[in-house]
């Protein structure tokens, strides 16, 4: 038993390690951010907001950005070119 409690205790070390390091670069995503239009700006803050993983980072650019459309927060017209755009400013932050 005690022999699973240290694994445990291991893994969950080196996830929160893995955490940190992958947002080691935030300054980068940030600045990078500062330079898109209005409605990049948008969908970058509401993924930021959604704290995704390298894993999840696709789907939640996808779901926050057709959210915002579908509400009229952005154009639905340039929503891929601006979730594309962010996503790529959100990246810099994982690296």
């Amino acid at each position: 038993m005690a022999c699973w409690k240290a694994i445990a205790a291991a893994a969950a070390l080196m996830v929160i390690g893995t955490t940190t390091a992958a947002r080691a670069d935030k300054p980068a995503a940030d600045s990078c951010a500062a330079k898109l239009n209005a409605d990049g700006k948008a969908v970058y803050a509401a993924v930021v907001a959604a704290s995704p993983t390298t894993e999840t980072l696709r789907s939640v650019i996808e779901k926050e950005a057709r959210g915002l459309a579908m509400e009229g927060k952005i154009s639905r017209g340039s929503a891929r070119e601006n979730a594309t755009e962010a996503g790529e400013c959100v990246k810099l932050a994982f690296q």
